[in-house]
């Protein structure tokens, strides 16, 4: 018996015991799951402290009043966004990587999902970057060390597959609600919520731009949103598809925001840093009680456990699909990369990262809204490559680096959606014109 036929058993033997992930084939009917798992793996994504430090970054730069409502906007155009894609996923039981190859073509989906995979990985190496210096900082224990353990850690709840990520969103959900309710809680008690509603942030003179706002809220889960097809092809029909999505974008994004900006307003940080005082880490071992340093600790594993392990697995699918291989065998290959990544301190990286993301990613899913919804709803992956999809997603990024660079008032993603929906959209129309004058110089 070779090598290789030795690690095709046990990989047979392990898909028995764990369940089939469907890399390459659309998840059939007999193996959906219900709306509450579905939904338990959408919630305990985006409630986590990074979500919280997020909202402290957006109060502090637009103040209170002005960043709530970014995050409501931004979080409501989320579940339009992710809602529609999740649907095509739901109603064809496909992946992320098999609805981008009917757009971009049986070859061509390779450089969407390889690029989404690709940024899902670095979200993966961020976060467990993150934790490891949180645990570092907190209890001077070694970074390296915290930071292997950590990404071995997620590593192994990625590779139960869908089941694992429901039962650490069973896990990090009520501890988040719990801890991140009595910190924000305990935060504007002391200080009064007159004084958090009026907080105007941290140079009232200069505000941060509303569009600027918006694309951070939007950004942050944008190509998690993007592949929501790697999630909700699970589900069992479009309603449980769409409260799954909702338990997500607004709710536990919105929940994790709304935490970090209480925080934030409350505390009124003159130059707040996103791991200080006003991170609900920080509060928590600010309070100086053991207890509940313990409880912080393992907190922070569990939660930032949670995102790392999605982030994972949505790397692991898409590049499991370009090569023809297993999602757990990617899964360990790719967190070996990862964990070498987060031991550089890529999470210093987050600021700008959230600008990449919001100019390549957001013409991607507005391309695959746009030809499965309006231009060919019945499409099928047949074609190698699909140059207007190719068109379509660069002029979007194109209009999304211009207002980046020269109107970065207005949101970049926002924009970047915007345009390559609306290229490709106007592409479709050309070619039904063409078929339609050829059409009718054969009847004459």
């Amino acid at each position: 018996m070779t090598s290789n036929s030795s690690t095709e058993h046990v990989l047979e033997d392990l898909e028995h015991v764990l369940g089939d992930e469907y890399e390459h084939k659309p998840v059939p009917a007999q193996a959906r799951r219900s709306t509450f798992s579905v939904s338990m793996v959408w919630i305990g994504f985006p409630m986590i402290i990074t979500g919280a430090m997020t909202g402290s970054i957006l109060v502090a730069g637009m103040g209170f009043k002005t960043a709530v409502l970014s995050m409501l906007i931004g979080n409501l155009l989320m579940f339009a966004y992710v809602g529609s894609l999740g649907l095509l996923g739901t109603t064809r039981g496909f992946n992320f990587a098999l609805l981008a190859s009917a757009v971009f073509g049986k070859k061509g989906y390779v450089f969407a999902s390889g690029l989404l995979s690709s940024l899902l990985l670095g979200w993966y190496a961020v976060q467990t970057g993150i934790t490891g210096n949180l645990i570092h900082t907190a209890f001077k224990l070694d970074y390296l060390t915290m930071t292997v353990i950590a990404g071995i850690l997620y590593l192994g709840i990625t590779f139960v597959g869908i089941r694992g990520l429901h039962w650490i969103g069973l896990v990090s959900v009520p501890l988040f609600v719990v801890l991140g309710g009595w910190v924000a809680f305990d935060s504007a008690s002391g200080a009064g919520w007159d004084k958090v509603i009026a907080y105007a942030g941290t140079k009232p003179e200069v505000p941060m731009a509303f569009g600027i706002g918006l694309t951070i809220v939007m950004t942050l889960f944008i190509d998690a949103g993007t592949v929501t097809a790697d999630f909700n092809r699970w589900a069992a029909d479009g309603k449980s598809s769409l409260i799954a999505t909702f338990c997500a974008f607004p709710f536990a994004n919105m929940a994790a925001m709304l935490v970090g900006g209480v925080m934030t307003a409350a505390l009124a940080v003159p130059d707040p840093q996103p791991f200080g005082l006003d991170n609900m880490f920080g509060y928590m071992l600010a309070q100086n009680k053991g207890w509940l340093a313990v409880i912080a600790f393992v907190f922070l594993f569990i939660n930032l456990g949670s995102v790392c392990a999605h982030c994972l697995y949505n790397a692991a699918v898409g590049w499991s699909r370009i090569a023809k291989s297993k999602m757990r065998v990617f899964a360990v290959l790719l967190a070996v990369v990862g964990i070498a990544i987060a031991a550089a301190n890529v999470w210093a990286l987050f600021i700008p990262w959230l600008s990449l993301l919001g100019i390549l990613v957001p013409p991607i899913g507005a391309v695959i809204i746009a030809d499965l919804y309006f231009v060919r709803p019945h499409a099928t992956i047949e074609s190698d490559w699909r140059p207007r999809a190719f068109i379509a997603w660069a002029a979007g990024s194109l209009v999304a680096f211009g207002v980046e660079n020269f109107a970065p008032q207005f949101s970049t993603a926002i924009a970047a959606f915007i345009a390559g929906g609306a290229v490709y959209f106007l592409l479709g129309l050309s070619d039904e014109d063409k078929a339609r004058s050829v059409a009718a110089k054969g009847r004459a």
